[in-house]
């Protein structure tokens, strides 16, 4: 698969997947490697509770946007960052409606919680159509309302699997229980831009272990038959480097290295080894199992074996992306 094509497959990429599979990792990876070819990049969160400003050596990102690498090398162009809270994106758009005296006021006495329990959903579109607007400037090339500049791609750091099913049906909901008025409209517009696989398409992200994989099919279903969105690739992030060694004896391995063994190492060293290929066994049954379940391209990223993660990291990750671009079948076919 050619990188350019599947960075130029749509506008907007909401990266998705089971809590605790790396799914901040991916779209901070994705936005990299995005820059690195050459796409002005914004990256979003949602309520900045994904820690994306950490993988970049930044401080906390806030509505605003700031630059979180900027663009070094020839070729290149930088990556941007900003968090989306309902709140601001609802002061936003009473201000842009002429609204702005009594915006704050609204926002400061919870009238927010009061209009999100009224209609459900509410909270969602608002953080949607704000990706709808940062959308339809970048189609555009001209600064946002709120003077963002343009971006070529976007990627959304979108919620954990079970919310990611209700955030990205807010819009049908809304139609449904709300015909007129500005509110429909912006459900109509949001609806619009998921379904549109020219402007928006979902990243699934997931583990070669079961649960996740589970997960990400059921996920991958219910999006496409509810929400009618276009799923990429599927991400499978934490693969481990398959070692063809793994059944040699350790002392015979040391005696052929001309050193030895100090007592209790070859146990250790061949209890290692044991653990490391029924990790390599597991992870090739859910890989296939996964390709025989939901048949979308596959890009796989390695296993990193790091406390903690930051700027170096990512840009390993980024060269590991563009490697699986590459190796990755043209096209894919729909789940269903």
């Amino acid at each position: 698969m050619d990188p350019a094509s599947f960075l130029h497959a749509s506008r907007v990429v909401i990266v998705a997947g089971k809590g605790g599979v790396g799914k901040t990792t991916v779209s901070a990876t994705l936005a990299r490697m995005a820059a690195r070819e050459g796409l002005s990049t914004l990256l979003l969160e949602v309520e900045g509770k994904s820690g994306i400003a950490g993988l970049f050596g930044k401080s906390a990102l806030a509505y605003g946007e700031s630059v979180l690498v900027p663009a070094a090398q020839p070729g290149g162009a930088e990556v941007r960052g900003r968090t989306l809270t309902p709140d601001d994106a609802l002061l936003e758009y009473l201000e842009d409606h002429g609204l702005k005296r009594v915006s704050k006021r609204l926002v400061a006495t919870g009238a927010m919680d009061v209009v999100a329990t009224a209609a459900p959903g509410i909270k969602d579109i608002l953080l949607l159509g704000k990706v709808k607007q940062l959308e339809r400037a970048g189609e555009a090339g001209r600064d946002a309302p709120d003077g963002t500049a343009p971006a070529d791609l976007i990627v959304l750091d979108g919620p954990a699997a079970g919310h990611a099913i209700s955030f990205l049906l807010s819009a049908r909901g809304l139609l449904d229980a709300v015909r007129v008025g500005p509110v429909s409209t912006q459900a109509r517009d949001v609806l619009e831009l998921l379904t549109d696989p020219a402007r928006c398409q979902v990243v699934l992200v997931t583990l070669p272990e079961e649960t996740p994989v589970n997960e990400l099919v059921e996920t991958a279903f219910h999006l496409e038959d509810r929400v009618g969105v276009s799923l990429g690739p599927v991400v499978v992030n934490g693969v481990y480097p398959v070692l063809d060694a793994l059944d040699a004896d350790p002392g015979d391995a040391a005696a052929a290295a001309g050193t030895s063994l100090r007592a209790g190492e070859g146990e250790s060293l061949a209890a290692a080894a044991r653990f490391r290929r029924a990790r390599q066994d597991l992870q090739a049954e859910q890989l296939a199992r996964l390709a025989e379940l939901l048949p979308l391209p596959q890009l796989h990223l390695p296993f990193l074996f790091e406390a903690d993660l930051g700027p170096s990291h990512v840009d390993v990750l980024a060269d590991a992306l563009r490697g699986a671009v590459l190796a990755a079948p043209e096209g894919s076919r729909s789940p269903g």
